[in-house]
């Protein structure tokens, strides 16, 4: 009668709509990448996506401070939901550079790193539909999100290496270093799922 008993599938069921709004913003992001045609309009359509991410952020942690009794631990959960939001929020960062800086078009590093954002984002996505699912194997993703990140790592220092030789334009530098280096940070930010997630399935074998 006081709600002490959780209703553990919403739980699970938030964090998924948290993901797949996540995956939605990656893949959005990744479509203005490869057909940047009206980057304002496009941006906006993020920003729209990532202020519904907020609020699924704001419903858990509101969920979590009513629930007496949880499915995950409180530590999960609460880091569970925040990285999933710190995705989504530079998912929504690089779009809004590429209008602030008033970028002509995306390089082909950067189409590259938005499909590996997004690629992080679809397996990241893969691992929490597993959450509460009895004998559920998440390692199979665990692997590929790191595998993704390692490839992202590699590119970003390559590019702002070659950046930092060829470009002549300092103000060019600065922003195409910070674009790039948002991606790479979107998928350090995939990968801190995928280790999230294997805590909780080793807590829970």
């Amino acid at each position: 009668m006081f709600n002490l008993i959780p209703r553990e599938i919403a739980f699970f069921e938030m964090f998924q709509k948290a993901a797949h709004n996540m995956i939605e913003g990656s893949r959005l992001l990744k479509n203005m990448m490869e057909d940047f045609r009206n980057p304002v309009e496009q941006a906006r359509r993020i920003k729209d996506i990532e202020h519904i991410g907020d609020g699924i952020t704001h419903d858990i942690a509101l969920k979590l401070n009513q629930t007496f009794i949880t499915p995950l631990d409180r530590e999960d959960i609460h880091g569970l939901a925040s990285v999933l939001d710190d995705i989504l929020d530079l998912v929504e960062a690089v779009a809004d550079r590429f209008v602030v800086f008033k970028v002509a078009k995306p390089t082909e590093t950067a189409i590259k790193l938005a499909n590996i954002l997004y690629q992080s984002a679809v397996a990241v996505g893969a691992g929490i539909d597993q959450l509460g699912k009895p004998h559920a194997d998440v390692s199979q993703y665990f692997v590929l999100v790191n595998s993704l990140e390692n490839e992202a790592d590699r590119i970003t220092r390559d590019v702002i290496s070659k950046l930092f030789e060829e470009e002549k334009d300092p103000i060019a530098v600065i922003k195409w270093k910070e674009i790039y280096e948002n991606f790479e940070e979107g998928t350090d930010r995939c990968e801190d799922v995928a280790n999230i997630l294997e805590r909780i399935a080793l807590k829970h074998i």
